[in-house]
């Protein structure tokens, strides 16, 4: 897939339509976009993550999440995208699109996909999307639903868009996570990028329809408890459903109530002339940081609050533990008294051959003694480990498959390391709400105390902002405790359900559909095992070979280790020194943080097997040269057919550095801003340096 072309035309600092060419030249897959600061780079970045997702677009990352939360919503910021000098003269329509080439879709035959995202500030209604398929529109397309599902399933799944639009400097938090929401969240773009999670929902497909069989054949009672128990479980999932977007209705509404509520707080702050509005910005940074402290930690906090009752059950626990070890222990001794049972009648057999071919006489005893003695010296020898005694009158009670005793084992290593895990969060959690309570008060007394009628109506406004923000609050907990509520119920239903399946006989007529089913289920079970296990294998070697191509210091990541668990809820990634020791990712340099991340991106980019581009803000910073030079030389000319780079010449990326890859690079442009307005000029790669700095002498 290729990005063809990009239109903007009056997005943001972009004024009228500035289109610019993205074609690559041969081999020459490079495009550098450069400008001043403030001249646009990471708007014109924001515009194609923009035109992709729409309001959406907020889950790519955390960047556009906060600076949407900060203008008070999406709506308001999204409303404000109008260039200012358009708005001047009355206009006040705007879009981006991006025009793609080589897209496969499934019996379709397609040149190029045009997508076409505009916002229309007079309406201030939501944004428009159109697809048009070789410029024309398509009968593909039933509603706008479509349209945005079909930008996720052939263009790119907004869950792994992080990896192909990244700010190379800020991507050093992916060597940062640390909560088990952060975990979580991460892990579902892990899996998607693996490709585990399509072969999990085709499980769930087969088993779906192996229920219906059964249901048919049910008898009676058992068919309307079937019935019963899927119409709950239908019910539980459109409640939540529900519940989620009630949920989403108030984070907007709450995000828009604190933009008021803050500039309120700044009036009242500049009217009580007792603290600057920098100090004031300053003091909010802070709390926000510290309300994201507390926020993870109470997280961190409410997910070991799950291994509690496991706690509780020690004994319990280390019961089933040691009956899981003797059962595996008993699992591979059978299998070794199987070899050796096959082994002695192979010999045996042969000394039969051979006794037969003898002419003198053996005495019956004798050979009787001689097979005896074989036995004993083939199990000695050969199966020196196994001990049929520790095994007599044993009894297999759980015959758990290999996935579910590695889950076992790894919860038993959770609940262990959740008492220190418990006291470092709560020393944190406490210390943030101290934190934010400081911050809160100071703030406060800095308010004007004065009692004229406009303060204290500014005083009751903000009042009663707060007393709606709270409220919002403890609704979003309520229906999130609902929720919480409800999947449990739906895990219970679901258990009850997949028993009474197992009960049912299925009839005649449909037993052969159901034998393949259950076939096919198993063998899915058994890919997805073997499945996970190339994926960690191949994603291990991909991320140390890389490691050890962009670091100078080759030895510093002896190394890695991905840990899958289940069908991708939970993905961790550990680097291991030359000794073995784990490598603490959060004591890396902001430098070896950048490459560590940089290299995840290049191994996760190429395990997908997407042919998109990929799109990177400032690409150098915080590299060294030696570093810088690796980065340049063995990872953006490869990770992508298609690399656009955004980078501030002569600091973020040097003559010395862009001489490394001038001989890859297709274009180049460079970013314009005269009376507020920016354009895109395109340069000869070979003038790039030499046109900027003419520009730059003109300026000044």
């Amino acid at each position: 897939m290729i990005i063809k072309s990009i239109e903007l035309n009056n997005f943001r600092i972009y004024k009228g339509v500035n289109r610019i060419d993205f074609a690559p030249d041969g081999e020459r897959n490079i495009v550098i976009i450069s400008g001043n600061n403030g001249f646009g780079k990471t708007t014109f970045l924001m515009s194609l993550v923009w035109c992709l997702y729409g309001r959406q677009m907020e889950n790519v990352d955390d960047l556009y999440k906060k600076e949407i939360v900060e203008k008070g919503g999406y709506g308001r910021y999204i409303g404000n995208s109008l260039n200012k000098e358009a708005q001047r003269k009355g206009e006040t329509r705007f879009s981006v699109s991006v025009t793609f080439t080589d897209v496969e879709i499934p019996d379709t035959t397609c040149t190029e996909i045009t997508i076409i995202r505009s916002y229309d500030s007079a309406t201030s209604t939501d944004d428009e999307l159109r697809i048009l398929i070789d410029g024309r529109e398509s009968d593909l397309f039933a509603d706008r639903q479509e349209e945005e599902f079909f930008i996720r399933d052939y263009i790119l799944p907004i869950e792994i868009a992080k990896f192909f639009f990244f700010d190379a400097e800020k991507i050093v938090s992916f060597a940062e996570i640390n909560t088990p929401e952060q975990r979580r969240e991460l892990s579902k773009a892990y899996s998607q990028v693996l490709g585990i999670q399509k072969y999990d929902t085709l499980k769930k497909e087969l088993e779906r329809l192996q229920d219906e069989y059964r249901k048919e054949s049910a008898q009676p009672q058992d068919k309307q408890n079937f019935i019963d128990l899927t119409a709950q479980i239908e019910k539980a999932e459109e409640e939540i459903e529900s519940i989620d977007q009630q949920i989403k209705e108030n984070d907007e509404n709450q995000v828009s109530l604190r933009y008021d509520f803050g500039q309120l707080q700044e009036k009242l702050i500049r009217e009580g002339d007792l603290m600057s509005v920098d100090r004031l910005h300053e003091l909010e940074a802070n709390r926000d940081e510290q309300q994201k402290i507390l926020d993870e930690a109470q997280e961190g906090l409410k997910d070991l609050y799950n291994y509690i009752p496991f706690g509780l059950a020690g004994n319990v626990v280390s019961e089933v533990a040691e009956q899981l070890n003797r059962e595996k222990a008993y699992k591979q001794n059978k299998v070794q008294l199987e070899g050796v049972e096959e082994k002695t009648d192979d010999i045996l057999n042969e000394l039969d051959q051979a006794r037969s071919n003898y002419q003198g006489v053996i005495d019956v005893k004798i050979r009787n003694f001689y097979e005896e003695e074989i036995k004993k010296l083939i199990l000695k020898h050969f199966y020196s480990e196994y001990d049929a005694s520790q095994f007599e009158g044993f009894q297999i009670l759980h015959d758990l498959t290999d996935m579910q005793n590695d889950e076992f084992f790894n919860l038993i290593a959770k609940i262990k390391d959740s008492k220190a895990a418990f006291e470092v969060l709560s020393h944190k959690y406490s210390s943030a709400k101290a934190e934010v309570f400081k911050i809160e008060k100071e703030i406060r007394e800095a308010e004007k105390n004065a009692e004229s009628e406009y303060i204290q109506e500014l005083r009751k406004t903000k009042d009663r902002l707060d007393g709606e923000i709270q409220k919002i609050v403890m609704e979003i907990g309520r229906l999130t405790e609902r929720r919480e509520k409800i999947k449990e119920d739906i895990k219970a239903y679901k258990q009850k359900k997949e028993i009474l399946s197992k009960k049912i006989d299925v009839a005649a007529k449909n037993k052969a559909v159901d034998d393949e089913a259950t076939r096919l289920i198993h063998t899915i079970q058994k890919f997805l095992q073997r499945f996970k296990a190339e994926k960690k294998k191949a994603l291990e070697q991909k991320l140390e070979e890389k490691l050890k191509a962009f670091m100078h210091k080759s030895d510093f990541v002896h190394k890695v280790i991905v840990d899958i668990q289940g069908n991708g809820e939970d993905v961790d990634i550990n680097l291991y020194d030359s000794h073995n020791k784990k490598i603490d990712k959060g004591n890396l340099s902001m430098g070896e943080k950048q490459l560590f991340a940089s290299a995840l991106l290049g191994a996760l980019v190429e395990e997908t097997q997407l042919e998109f581009p990929v799109f990177i803000d400032s690409p150098m910073q915080k590299l060294d040269p030696s570093h810088s030079k690796n980065i340049l030389m063995k990872f953006y000319p490869t990770v992508s057919k298609q690399v656009v780079f955004f980078p501030l010449l002569l600091k973020e990326l040097t003559e010395e550095e862009y001489g490394l890859i001038q001989n890859i690079t297709s274009k180049t442009y460079l970013i314009h801003n005269e009376n507020d307005g920016s354009c895109f000029v395109e340069v000869k790669p070979e003038e790039l340096f030499e046109t900027y700095k003419q520009t730059e002498r003109k300026q000044v």
